[in-house]
This record gives C-alpha cells, sequence and structure tokens, in this order.
C-alpha cells in the first residue's frame, strides 16, 4: 500500500485508499463522507460551508472509529512505532492549519466590519475615508502573507513521505491510511478557505488583480463586478479600489460607497457562516486529537 499522501490542487481530489474491512456502519459513514469531499469543488462560500458540514460529519465517524476497541488496542500495541508518532503530528498539525484559518477569517471580519462602520458613518470627510480605506488595503496584505506561508506549509506537507506500518493486519494498515486520507482531504478544504481569501490564481486570464485591473478601468465598476466570475472578497477589493480612485465627492461617488457597503455586507454574512462551520470542525478536531492521546497514555 502506498506510504504517502498528496493534496491536489484542481479541485479538491484525495486520491483513494481502501478502508477498514467489516460491516462496522461507521466505516461506511467515513467512506461516504469522504467521497463526497473528493468529489466537491468548493469554491463559493456556500460550496465551503457544505463542505465543512461534511468535514464535520466525517470527524464524527472517525472519532467513533477511533473509540472501538479493537482500534485502541491497536494503537496502544504499536505505541512506539515510527507511524504513530506521524499520526500524532498530523492531528496537531490540522489544529495548527485549522487555528491559523481562523484568525485570518477573525481579522478579515473586523475589518470589513471597521469599513462598514467609517462608510455609515462618513463624518471625517475625504481624509478620515482615505485612512479607513488605506487600513482596510492594509489588513488585507497582512492576511495575504499570512496565508501565502501558510500555503507554502502545505506545500511542504504534500512532499513529506510518510512510513507505513510494515507487516501488521491489514485493518490496522488500512486505519493509518484512512487516518492519513482524512487529514489530506482536511487540509484541502482549510486551502479552499484560505484561497477564498487570497484569490484565485489562475483559474482564468481574468482573474485575481489582472481582473480588478481590468474593471477599475471601466466606467461601469458596479455592474462590472455583479457580472464577474469573481467571489465576494474580491468584488469588496474592486469596489474598495474604486471608490479609493475618486478624488471628489460628486455624485457617483455615493453611488460607489453604497456598492461598497453593498458588497461589504454580503462578504460579512459569508465569513460569519464560515467562521461558524470552522468553529465546529475546530472542536472535532480538538476532540479527535483527544481520543488519539488518550488511546495511547492508557
Amino acid at each position: 500500500m502506498a506510504a504517502s499522501f498528496a493534496i491536489h490542487k484542481t479541485p479538491s481530489h484525495v486520491r483513494s485508499i481502501s478502508l477498514p474491512s467489516g460491516p462496522h456502519p461507521l466505516t461506511a459513514g467515513v467512506k461516504d463522507q469522504l467521497e463526497r469531499l473528493g468529489s466537491s469543488e468548493a469554491i463559493s462560500p456556500s460550496s465551503i460551508c457544505n463542505n465543512l458540514g461534511v468535514l464535520n460529519d466525517l470527524y464524527e465517524c472517525v472519532d467513533g472509529l477511533l473509540q472501538l476497541p479493537l482500534t485502541q488496542q491497536a494503537f496502544l500495541r504499536e505505541h512506539n512505532e515510527k507511524w504513530v508518532d506521524e499520526v500524532l503530528d498530523g492531528s496537531l498539525r490540522l489544529l495548527d492549519v485549522c487555528g491559523t484559518t481562523r484568525d485570518v477569517f477573525s481579522q478579515m471580519k473586523e475589518c470589513v466590519q471597521d469599513l462598514e462602520s467609517s462608510l455609515r458613518r462618513r463624518k471625517g470627510g475625504e481624509f478620515g475615508l482615505a485612512n479607513e480605506i488605506g487600513a482596510y488595503l492594509i489588513s488585507r496584505r497582512k492576511a495575504n502573507k499570512v496565508i501565502r506561508k501558510c500555503l507554502g506549509d502545505l506545500k511542504r506537507v504534500d512532499k513529506y513521505t510518510f512510513s507505513t506500518p510494515m507487516d501488521k493486519d491489514s485493518d490496522l494498515v488500512a486505519m493509518v491510511s484512512m487516518l492519513r486520507e482524512v487529514e489530506a482531504i482536511t487540509l484541502s478544504i482549510f486551502e479552499s478557505l484560505l484561497s477564498f481569501v487570497y484569490g484565485p490564481k489562475a483559474r482564468s486570464k481574468q482573474t485575481g488583480w489582472s481582473l480588478v485591473s481590468k474593471l477599475m478601468q471601466t466606467k461601469r465598476v458596479a455592474c462590472e463586478v455583479e457580472e464577474a466570475n469573481i467571489n465576494e472578497v474580491q468584488k469588496v477589493d474592486v469596489a474598495v479600489y474604486a471608490l479609493n480612485s475618486q478624488k471628489s465627492c460628486k455624485e457617483t461617488d455615493v453611488v460607489q460607497v453604497q456598492n461598497v457597503q453593498k458588497h461589504l455586507e454580503a462578504l460579512e454574512w459569508s465569513i460569519q457562516d464560515l467562521e461558524e462551520g470552522l468553529e465546529c470542525v475546530f472542536r472535532r478536531l480538538i476532540k479527535t486529537r483527544v481520543s488519539l492521546l488518550n488511546m495511547l497514555n492508557h
């Protein structure tokens, strides 16, 4: 059986690995959730939220399998093996990446709310508004810096080769492979969450900041943004840059302020939904790690 896993980039497909044999319904539940996640193309906030819900169900099944006496006995019997340490390291890695993702979304929501509040008040004149827009853009750059580092770390994990239990029963080997597949699919979902904020890199010739630049050159920014195939974060970016480029307080400026407010509100709702899903997954990851540690310290 192969000894490594891979996080595939387009879309979130993870290679199939055979699961523990036997009639236990939890095994079928894990397989079903993995297949659902592996066939999903998580691009929009709603599809990502759905995947977070499926991921939560997946970890409920995984934790149930970890509570089975046969599973606990196998882990306890092999507690000094290298692959056991790798499984534990994987559970900690998932918590770290999930924590980073939660921090990114928390920072993003705070920045969105600050800009919304400033646009509602608009008591500081052009200068005050420019400061708030500047703060938003600085926060976006900081978030993207964190995301780039995290995505780089995920690429290094992708290249790491894991050990395989040697001369062990097939059920144990399959269980270890299953846990690694679960880790891989989880990391791919976190990658989709981070990419939602960072923006797609190469889905088409008109994505990312190249699309922002093109839309900024038109006089129909609001309409163009509505029609563009970009996510809520990029729509806010385009609208904010359009507003920031205005040097006067003409009627067109009022329209652009309203346009920014509309997209900020939509983005805030999306972030709220994603944060709730992330929080549920985070709690599941903690529970799974505790289960692993308890098995080895029994």
